[in-house]
């Protein structure tokens, strides 16, 4: 990407508040990098870091890898690159007294949250009451939710003055990456923050996916933008830098406009298939091996990482179960990394941790009550089985009191422990927490057997060394994993605040909406028929849109544009799909 273009360089010079435009890929984020390395060149006073901001913590490894080939190594750390939550958790932590909260405050992780409130989502009944309690908790207890960091920190901006200037003078330039998703709260501490600061905001609005789901995300955010900050604006178009050497992103855009150009496109292609016979496990490596030969093919190396990516996390893992199921020729699943709703999965590691912590048998009761509670703490995040979740908690409540029940789950918590006790732990805590798993799994009780398939899909060591590295600090100063849930709990506290998240590797499935922000080599578009309102669709129609469809336009295009080299369609041979209508597409 040429750093002398007028465009791009009239944005590294501006000295007063930008506003850049472009769609994927057409680079955003190097102008922004680039502006922050001629804003660290200038000079920067002792403590003073350009802040860019970001929404995922996926977001944030991609901005971090560029940052890397843009920013030189020893001026890398006055760069901060950081998700909005970890920094408005930074502000609550530091001042969040000055609202009446406790002097220290505490994460009340997400997980945990849902475990609390019985997993209701707004507008359920209850949701205010929920909120209420949140308030409090956060007022009285120090425990703050996530939803909480953003409006507790534009109100600690907006009540103390002298906060902006401050924040201000430790960041003299502020980076808003995807401006265009920011909600109400977000918003309104950039804009508190902008009279200390100079403000750079990326922005694509079609790529605005968020809008219908996420209060205070909505169109008029970049009109907001225009008119609190009077911006330089720049607009890079479709310039490509993602995909160069494909045309991916043309086709991309051809979805959005609904202007097929009626021949093939370089870089795109769909394999059809008969959905009354499909075998998914099937489809899906034919599809796998099809990415991996294109990119062999242009560009003589395997791709390091591909995503299949489905309209909804139920055909998210649909594809995920269809990969792990072994009727393959070969006889083995195919290695891949699930991105869903972790909360259940997140609680129910909780459980795996206690399970590593010694044990006294003469306390096998207490043991089994907490097992228990755990379990139930980690089904009630669901929303889902309120009455299994019930008769759990009355079992344990029946064990403190004296009165252990002779039923099932009982039992198999017992021999779960004694099992454990057979087989000491090692102190390498991979294969340790494979051993709880397996004792999980083999206990032949169903609700514990639930335990060990969420605890596959957690994958908790592929999550990040942290976890991993917490248990070893445990084993080796005590000899035996002594605190694991609250180490567990501290490394998935600082995973999902503070640190930026792995670079994905391998085979990724998520839905269209977890794959924003991220790039894959490869990117499998997953399209299946659906019964809807007007009968069979095409599962590219997001719920509720109408003809010219512009949501889904929008929802496919983001998708189709996370590939890099190769994009591939499995393409039901019925319904027909009104978004590909016109469009060639070669097979795959």
């Amino acid at each position: 990407m040429d750093p002398n273009c007028p465009k791009r360089a009239s944005v590294v010079a501006c000295p007063g508040h930008a506003l850049v435009l472009g769609g994927p890929g057409s680079g955003k984020t190097t102008v922004a990098l680039r502006k922050a390395l001629a804003r660290i060149q200038i000079g920067m006073r002792p403590g003073q870091k350009v802040l860019f901001l970001s929404f995922s913590r996926a977001a944030v490894t991609r901005v971090l890898d560029a940052a890397r080939l843009e920013v030189p190594k020893k001026q890398l750390s006055l760069l901060s690159v950081q998700t909005f939550h970890a920094f408005f958790w930074s502000v609550l932590k530091t001042h969040g007294y000055l609202l009446g909260a406790p002097k220290r405050l505490d994460l009340l992780l997400p997980q945990d949250e849902k475990a609390m409130c019985g997993g209701i989502k707004r507008g359920d009944e209850g949701w205010n009451e929920w909120v209420a309690e949140r308030e409090r908790m956060f007022r009285e207890d120090g425990r703050v939710a996530f939803d909480l960091f953003a409006p507790n920190a534009a109100e600690l901006l907006a009540r103390c003055r002298h906060l902006p200037s401050l924040f201000g003078a430790a960041h003299p330039l502020i980076i808003v990456d995807e401006a265009q998703d920011t909600g109400s709260d977000a918003w309104r501490c950039v804009e508190l923050l902008a009279p200390n600061a100079q403000i750079l905001c990326l922005a694509d609005l079609e790529q605005q996916i968020y809008a219908d789901f996420l209060p205070g995300v909505g169109p008029e955010r970049v009109v907001e933008i225009r008119a609190a900050l009077d911006p330089f604006e720049v607009d890079l178009g479709s310039d490509n830098g993602r995909s160069p050497d494909t045309e991916i992103l043309a086709f991309a855009n051809d979805i959005l406009t609904a202007r097929p150009r009626g021949k093939p496109y370089k870089g795109v292609a769909q394999i059809g298939y008969e959905p009354k016979t499909v075998n998914w496990n099937a489809l899906l490596r034919r599809a796998i091996g099809a990415a991996i030969k294109a990119a062999e093919s242009s560009r003589g190396a395997r791709p390091n990482t591909i995503a299949v990516l489905a309209d909804t996390t139920r055909n998210a893992l649909k594809a995920s179960n269809a990969l792990n199921a072994v009727d393959a020729p070969d006889g083995k699943r195919v290695p891949h990394k699930l991105h869903f709703d972790e909360a259940e999965a997140l609680l129910t590691a909780r459980l795996a941790a206690f399970l590593l912590e010694p044990k006294d048998p003469a306390r096998e009761d207490d043991d089994v009550a907490t097992c228990i509670e755990l379990l139930a703490n980690a089904r009630r995040a669901t929303g889902t089985g309120k009455a299994e979740v019930a008769n759990y908690l009355l079992r344990a409540q029946q064990i403190r009191a004296g009165k252990p029940p002779k039923v099932n789950i009982v039992k198999a918590f017992r021999a779960a422990l004694a099992a454990l006790r057979s087989s000491p732990f090692t102190g390498d805590p991979p294969a340790d927490w494979l051993t709880a798993k397996r004792a999980l799994r083999e206990s032949g009780e169903a609700a514990l057997q639930r335990a060990a398939r969420q605890l596959d899909f957690m994958v908790a060591f592929q999550r990040g060394h942290r976890i991993s590295a917490a248990l070893s600090a445990e084993w080796l100063r005590d000899g035996a994993y002594t605190r694991a849930r609250a180490a567990l709990d501290s490394a998935l506290a600082q995973e999902q605040i503070l640190d930026g998240a792995e670079p994905p590797r391998g085979v990724q499935v998520m839905n269209w909406h977890k794959a924003k922000g991220k790039q894959f080599d490869a990117v499998i578009l997953l399209r299946e028929g659906r019964f809807g309102d007007g009968g069979l669709e095409s599962s590219f129609i997001w719920r509720g849109d109408q003809p010219p469809y512009p949501k889904s336009r929008r929802l496919v295009r983001v998708a189709a544009t996370r590939a890099r080299d190769g994009l591939i369609i499995l393409n039901p041979n019925w319904p027909a799909c009104p978004l590909l209508k016109g469009h060639i597409l070669q097979k795959g």
